[in-house]
């Protein structure tokens, strides 16, 4: 199992990064809540890992800190959540927005991530609740500050942000408007990210 890689960012296509290692590039999928946190292209990094095996292919999950990646494992550990479900969520919410969700048995949070309908929340939060009860919340973690960056052309971040929601399963149209809704100059893609987000949840 790969557990931590430590590297070089050299290419960031949310919600896939590539973290170079020693000329060896590993591409990574991570939740947005950690590509928000991603340093600038170039700049050093170490991200906790998970490791999938299936027939057809290794994918590798990156996480900015270990806690998101527990997370990860007790939510792909439930019955009828892949990873794919799993980045959804994450990617939605963060963890302690997650665990206050589950603790109050709220559903309406839920039911507004993709592929995430009222029997499957209920069913998320059932089977959540003892997994969660030794999780703490930690106060000040829910809310992160993005630091403007610039980079890229506008047009490009936009396709960038409109790719990422869509990959986490909204649908093409719901990601364009989101997009478009909160579209301002000067936001990097992640940061549209970060506001589509918000604004869908």
């Amino acid at each position: 199992m790969i557990g931590r890689l430590r590297g070089t960012l050299a290419e960031k296509q949310p919600p896939h990064v590539i973290l170079d290692i020693n000329g060896l590039g590993y591409e990574l999928e991570v939740p947005m809540t950690t590509l928000y946190r991603l340093p600038a292209v170039g700049e050093p990094l170490t991200l906790h890992t998970h490791l999938v095996v299936r027939e057809d292919a290794h994918l590798l999950y990156g996480f900015f800190e270990k806690r998101e990646r527990e997370l990860f494992r007790e939510l792909i550990r439930l019955n009828g959540v892949g990873p794919k479900l799993a980045l959804a969520l994450m990617s939605g919410l963060e963890v302690d927005e997650l665990v206050r969700c589950v603790q109050a048995q709220d559903t309406s949070v839920l039911v507004k991530i993709p592929g995430v309908g009222k029997k499957t929340a209920e069913r998320l939060l059932v089977e959540l609740k003892d997994r969660f009860k030794a999780w703490e919340t930690v106060p000040g973690m829910s809310t992160l500050v993005v630091e403007p960056r610039v980079g890229a052309a506008v047009s490009s971040a936009e396709n960038d942000a409109v790719s990422a929601l869509i990959s986490l399963g909204y649908k093409p149209q719901e990601a364009s408007r989101a997009v478009s809704s909160i579209k301002e100059d000067g936001l990097s893609s992640e940061d549209m990210i970060r506001r589509a987000l918000k604004g869908m949840v």
